[in-house]
């Protein structure tokens, strides 16, 4: 059923999209929806944690800010699905290439995501369960970006709960296992999407290159990165 507000999200009777962009920065959700979208209304404010609806080419879609780490985009996945009726989640971000054959601005839609995280404990699995996307939303997406001709890497990524790591030889050791990139969401997302049996999925943008240290400006985070955002619109 769907619920009018819940302590994180107030629409104030504003819809929200059955098919929701997640980028992490809120102010990356306004410009997703001042760029893209036509009819465009304001469907949360609550912490400053933008989101939008509004309609690309003809179709309904929002867009929210989930903030950083696995616990937010978690609680607002969460909320979104059981108590906004939303059934295609795309996380939209930036990631840090982790194979030296990346290079900025690569797009990596993660088919997997493997995780530090003790966030899938509370499941109860008996054993160890493998936080995958949508295969749906997946073969769209990268049938999408080759259409448009976009450079594109598909396979395991790493949700890391890690920034600021005390190990330096943490990110080398995934790296042995082929993961591409490393983010700090996606694999929350793919948990709370898979127990709820709706769709999820993780495109992003190479912000930076952790084998060569070659980055890109904040601002250019912030803004530059529409190719991922363009084949994730797509889905809508």
């Amino acid at each position: 059923m769907i619920t009018t507000s819940t302590p994180h999200i107030d629409p104030k009777g504003v819809d929200i999209a059955e098919t929701i962009l997640l980028p992490g920065d809120p102010l990356r959700a306004k410009f997703i929806a001042e760029t893209y979208f036509d009819d465009i209304r304001c469907f949360n404010e609550v912490r400053n944690m933008l989101g939008f609806t509004g309609t690309y080419r003809g179709r309904p879609v929002s867009v929210m800010g989930t903030g950083m780490g696995i616990p937010s985009i978690s609680l607002y996945s969460y909320e979104l699905i059981h108590h906004f009726g939303v059934k295609n989640l795309i996380r939209v971000g930036t990631c840090g290439a982790m194979q030296e054959n990346m290079e900025l601005y690569d797009v990596v839609i993660a088919q997997g995501a493997s995780t530090d995280s003790n966030y899938l404990d509370q499941f109860n699995l008996p054993g160890h369960w493998a936080a995958l996307s949508s295969y749906r939303l997946l073969e769209q997406a990268k049938r999408i970006a080759d259409e448009r001709g976009q450079r594109t890497h598909v396979g395991n990524i790493l949700s890391s709960d890690v920034f600021y790591g005390a190990d330096p030889d943490a990110l080398s050791t995934w790296m042995r296992m082929g993961i591409l990139a490393v983010e700090m969401e996606s694999a929350g997302l793919f948990a709370n999407a898979a127990a709820a049996g709706v769709d999820a999925l993780a495109i992003f943008t190479v912000s930076d290159q952790i084998v060569t240290s070659a980055q890109t400006t904040p601002e250019e985070r912030q803004t530059a990165f529409t190719a991922m955002i363009e084949i994730a619109l797509e889905l809508a």
